[in-house]
């Protein structure tokens, strides 16, 4: 797998070269590049004293090549998301699609992982994947959102917001977002956002105001709000 992974980087690499950042020898390297191709992996090698190795340009790669432990890591975090998506159907499928493109041990320990593993339905509101996504969009993209807000309170607004992260705290998912109209920075409760969309453009984003959202929770920002144990600090208003 780090023999792909080098060769994933790019360009041409001498056996010799792969050899010694493997921390192995010229033999083992010609040998594990046989198993790539054995795989799917379209590994060239140019012949000779000199003898290179590279992807083939275009070359179809197979999309995945994970150890088991990294296989139960992903069957266990999807467990962790259907019990916070509990009327959506999105993590069944993800591990549907997994199972059908894993090679067979893989495949074992991933149906292995997903029979003993029980997750119990989490308290709290539940989460739409979709506005989920459409958060993580605009934070990777600088952009901004708009959606409608129903706050502690019970009463509606409509926000524009740069999103910056959101986030799990004693089972609520929240956003951490610069409020435009309000010129500062709050946090809301995804469960009570709906009509989320995303506002054409890229922006310069405002530099968040501490070096965490934990120690931005619990410092002046936090101070500055009553609230009751658990609750997120400056909340939406």
């Amino acid at each position: 797998m780090t023999l792909l992974t080098l060769l994933q980087s790019g360009g041409e690499w001498t056996a010799a070269d792969l050899a010694e950042r493997l921390s192995t020898s010229v033999r083992t390297v010609r040998r594990d590049a046989q198993r790539l191709r054995r795989l799917g992996y379209t590994v060239e090698a140019r012949p000779g004293p000199g003898s290179a190795y590279r992807l083939s340009p275009g070359a179809k790669v197979p999309p995945l090549l994970f150890t088991a432990d990294e296989i139960t890591a992903l069957v266990a975090g999807l467990h962790l998301i259907r019990a916070w998506l509990p009327k959506e159907a999105v993590a069944s499928s993800a591990l549907l699609k997994l199972n059908q493109v894993l090679p067979r041990p893989l495949r074992r320990r991933a149906a292995a992982t997903d029979l003993a593993t029980e997750v119990l339905q989490q308290p709290g509101a539940v989460v739409a994947a979709a506005t989920v996504g459409v958060i993580a969009d605009a934070v990777a993209e600088d952009g901004r959102l708009r959606f409608r807000y129903i706050d502690q309170h019970h009463r509606p607004s409509t926000r524009l917001v740069e999103p910056y992260r959101h986030f799990l705290r004693a089972g609520q998912w929240y956003l951490v977002a610069f409020d435009v109209d309000r010129d500062d920075w709050r946090t809301f409760r995804l469960d009570r956002i709906t009509d989320i969309s995303p506002i054409a453009g890229t922006y310069q984003p405002h530099e968040f105001p501490d070096v965490s959202i934990e120690r931005w929770l619990t410092t002046d920002f936090g101070r500055a709000t009553s609230r009751s144990p658990g609750s997120a600090a400056k909340p939406a208003g």
